[in-house]
């Protein structure tokens, strides 16, 4: 189990130039991206940034929310409902009526898939993270560990989360 702060995290550009991401984790191997995830915000109607063979879930923290248009896509990004779709699909950001933030997993299709949750239970099993939502606490085998808002749990298979507090579990499962 790893805890990871503010201060752990990579701010970057986007790789359309509209705004800028901030990298909580990643995994990367020679061919490339593994999985990542990160918190970004969208301050106006824009095109998403296409990534080749990604799938994406977005869960909006902040804000009223947005939809997410495009090649025959059209899906709300409603507040901490998580919505997925393929990053290699043109979709872009519209009705956005104040900034929001939004919290993105994303996962190699050909080797790992994301399940996302809002304060569900952490199940074992899994590359798993908690993100959380706001302070409090949550129990990771039997140990409390103290969390501020946005702060990320980095949780092995074996791990036994209990959160007492609001927030994100995502699963990341291999596939073959």
């Amino acid at each position: 189990m790893q805890h990871l702060t503010r201060a752990d995290y990579v701010a970057m550009p986007w790789a359309n130039g509209r705004g800028t991401t901030l990298e909580l984790a990643r995994s990367d191997t020679a061919a490339g991206m593994e999985w990542r995830l990160s918190v970004a915000s969208v301050v106006e109607d824009c095109a998403f940034s296409l990534f080749a063979g990604v799938d994406r879930v977005l869960t909006v923290l902040d804000g009223p929310g947005f939809r997410l248009e495009g090649s025959g896509w059209a899906l709300d990004a409603a507040p901490l409902v998580p919505v997925a779709f393929p990053g290699d699909v043109a979709i872009a950001a519209v009705g956005v009526l104040a900034p929001c933030a939004d919290f993105n997993v994303m996962v190699a299709r050909l080797g790992w898939r994301a399940e996302v949750a809002v304060d569900a239970a952490v199940t074992p099993g899994a590359l798993g993270f908690l993100f959380a939502l706001e302070t409090g606490v949550a129990r990771v085998n039997g140990v409390v560990h103290r969390l501020q808002r946005n702060d990320l749990l980095h949780l092995d298979a074996a791990d036994r989360a209990d959160p007492a507090v609001r927030h994100i579990r995502v699963g990341l499962y291999r596939v073959a």
